[in-house]
């Protein structure tokens, strides 16, 4: 049970309004507030003075990004979860209704009986480079779409789709060259890029998307690591039914990068060996077999960025 000290709140974020559950009890007071610079920055100040224990809202498709970012700024321990975390809740609590006030007394509850870890600070250098990886990864598939286009298209159509093709390759090698400016502008990124990139399979992009969308790589267990990602198998018994243990949740970004990162390794047999090879006698499908791959390269990660060396092929490739 919280301690009487403890403060929980929760935040619902819309386009117009913040509603502001302040605390987990269901008498809290609760208020709404302007999704304003204004707005956002009272609340913030308000909430510096008391003080709370953990502050939640739910990832929204952006319109969260600025509250979110003020909160960690002022130094607030501020946790941003997936809306559907939330929602179990509700569910096992029996409650259907949902409204913006009642969803903020919900994630005020989440925060007392969940206590999700709070998020880290990003500095302005890290914030610039995810923005550019999101741009640069809406960019291609309008790309891909135009390209597909182009071939059914009537032949007066052509010219109009071909130049908003070219202008699309210029806009990619454009957010390509100022994401690689900007991950050059400190020392630090730039050595913690380059011991990604010394791992075979991983490029730059890889690299970028591990460093900047799964920074903990390095800090926590391989098994951690390997559930961050959702490639953590995991177990479905239920009395004498014993099914086939699957992989779920984790962040899909990470895990689709580091899958194709690993087809190019397992190809060039740096991360398969012993393991790979017994998986497949055994009888396992292919894809049991890839998932276990790409655990593996997660673990030579962490090694390599735990130790704070590069690849050696003695040492990794020899590894079972």
């Amino acid at each position: 049970m919280a301690s009487r000290e403890s403060l929980f709140i929760g935040i619902d974020v819309s386009k117009q309004t913040l509603d502001v559950a302040f605390g987990a009890d269901p008498h809290a007071p609760l208020e709404t507030i302007p999704s304003t610079d204004e707005g956002v920055q009272l609340l913030v100040t308000r909430l510096q003075r008391l003080q709370p224990t953990l502050i939640v809202l739910e990832a929204t498709g952006g319109l969260e990004r600025m509250v979110f970012a003020q909160l960690l700024q002022a130094g607030l321990p501020t946790a941003r979860v997936q809306p559907r975390r939330v929602r179990a809740l509700a569910h096992a609590e029996g409650r259907q209704a949902k409204t913006d006030r009642l969803d903020a007394r919900l994630l005020a509850r989440f925060a007392e009986r969940v206590r999700p870890p709070h998020h880290q600070a990003t500095d302005e250098q890290r914030a610039s480079l995810r923005d550019l990886l999101v741009r640069r990864e809406q960019v291609i598939p309008m790309r891909t779409a135009e390209i597909n286009r182009l071939t059914a298209a009537a032949p007066n159509l052509r010219p109009g789709i071909q130049q908003h093709i070219d202008w699309l390759d210029q806009e990619i090698r454009a957010l390509e060259q100022e994401r690689d400016n900007e991950a050059e502008r400190t020392d630090e990124v730039r050595r913690k890029r380059e011991l990604r990139e010394s791992v075979p399979g991983i490029g730059a992009i890889t690299a970028l998307n591990l460093l900047l969308r799964l920074p903990e790589l390095g800090t926590i267990k391989r098994t951690e690591a390997a559930a961050f990602v959702g490639v953590a198998p995991y177990a479905n018994q239920s009395g004498a039914q014993h099914k086939p243990r699957h992989i779920s949740g984790g962040r899909r970004d990470v895990r689709s990068v580091l899958y194709m990162a690993t087809l190019a390794a397992t190809r060039r047999r740096l991360v398969r060996r012993a393991f790979d090879q017994r998986l497949c006698q055994a009888g396992k499908p292919r894809k049991v077999a890839i998932v276990a791959a790409m655990r593996k390269l997660l673990t030579i990660l962490g090694a390599i960025l735990r130790q704070q060396k590069p690849w050696d092929p003695a040492v990794h490739t020899s590894a079972p």
